[in-house]
C-alpha cells in the first residue's frame, strides 16, 4: 500500500513472500545488534561470530545510525531535499529516514528498498508520520539498479525531475568488487536530477586491518558478503559530486551535534554526503 500526498491510499498488489529463516540476512543481523526481535538463530550465529572478531560491532552500528540521522537532517533542513530513495533500509525502527526527514519537512516522501522479505512484512504496515508525506517500499536488490529505477512504486512516490536524497547506509560493503558497486551507484545517480545528494557509508580496514579481516571472514562464512574498503577505494563513489563539508570522514566526525559525546571506541567506517551539480 502506498500513501498519496492527500492521505488517501493507492493499492499495490502485495508481492509474495518467501521467508527462509535458516539463511542469515544482513537486515536481520543488524536488527540483532540493535536489540531488535526480528532475527532468528541463523542471523544470531553470524552476528555473534562477527562480534567475536570485532567486539565493538554494536558501537559501530549505533554510530552508523547516528550518522544517518545527522545526514538526513542536513538534507531535509538545510539542503531543501523533499524526497528520499533509501536502498538497503533494513528492518524499520525508530529514527528511519522518514522519521527524521518529516520532522523538518512534513511533506517529505520516502521510497524504501530492501531485498529481505521480512523487511517487506514490516514495511507493509508502515505509514507516514504526517498526512502530507508519502512512504512506500519495494523489495529489490541494489545489484539491479535498473529494476529499482523502473519500479512503478518509484514513479508513484518520487519525482526524478526534482532533487532526491539517495541513501546507501550500511549496504555498499555487502557488494563485492565483481558486483561493480561504483557502476551501480553511478547508474542510480545518473537517473537523479541535479541538486540530488548521495549519503553513503563504507566500512574500512584503515584503522584495524586484522579485526576487519576477521569480521569480513566471519560474515562471508555465514553467507553474507562483506568487503571493507580503504579511503582510496571509497572516495570514488563520490566522483563528480560536490562533497558536503567536512567531506568523507569517519562516521562520528561528520557534523557531530554540538556537545554530543563521541563514541568511546574507534569507528571503522567512513561516511559522507555529496551533491550532484
Amino acid at each position: 500500500m502506498t500513501m498519496t500526498g492527500d492521505g488517501s491510499e493507492e493499492a499495490i498488489e502485495p508481492a509474495p513472500l518467501e521467508l527462509n529463516t535458516n539463511v542469515p540476512q544482513s537486515a536481520r543481523v543488524y536488527d540483532y545488534w540493535l536489540g531488535g526481535k526480528d532475527n532468528f538463530p541463523a542471523d544470531q550465529a553470524v552476528a555473534e561470530a562477527i562480534a567475536e572478531q570485532l567486539p565493538t560491532i554494536r558501537d559501530q552500528v549505533r554510530a552508523q545510525r547516528a550518522f544517518l540521522g545527522r545526514a538526513v537532517r542536513y538534507l531535509a533542513r538545510d539542503a531543501g531535499i523533499r524526497q528520499f530513495l533509501d536502498i538497503g533500509t533494513g528492518i524499520p525502527s525508530a529514527g528511519n529516514v522518514h522519521d527524521v526527514a518529516q520532522q523538518f519537512a512534513p511533506d517529505a516522501r520516502v521510497l524504501y528498498v530492501d531485498n529481505d522479505p521480512i523487511v517487506l512484512l514490516h514495511a507493509r504496515a508502515l505509514r507516514p508520520s504526517t498526512p502530507q508525506g508519502r512512504v512506500s517500499f519495494i523489495q529489490a536488490d541494489l545489484r539491479e539498479p535498473e529494476t529499482i529505477l523502473g519500479a512503478p512504486e518509484l514513479r508513484q512516490t518520487l519525482d526524478l525531475s526534482e532533487p532526491v536524497g539517495l541513501v546507501l547506509i550500511g549496504v555498499i560493503h555487502h557488494l563485492r568488487d565483481d558486483d561493480d558497486p561504483r557502476g551501480i551507484v553511478a547508474t542510480l545517480l545518473e537517473a537523479l536530477a541535479p541538486g540530488s545528494h548521495l549519503v553513503l557509508t563504507q566500512s574500512t580496514p584503515d584503522f584495524d586491518p586484522e579485526a576487519m579481516r576477521g569480521l569480513a571472514a566471519a560474515s562471508e562464512q555465514g553467507g553474507i558478503p562483506n568487503v571493507p574498503r580503504s579511503f582510496a577505494d571509497t572516495a570514488p563513489f563520490f566522483a563528480g559530486l560536490e562533497r558536503v563539508e567536512p567531506g568523507l570522514v569517519r562516521l562520528a566526525d561528520w557534523r557531530p551535534d554540538p556537545g554530543s559525546e563521541q563514541p568511546r571506541v574507534p569507528i571503522h567506517a567512513y561516511g559522507g554526503v555529496g551533491r550532484k551539480p
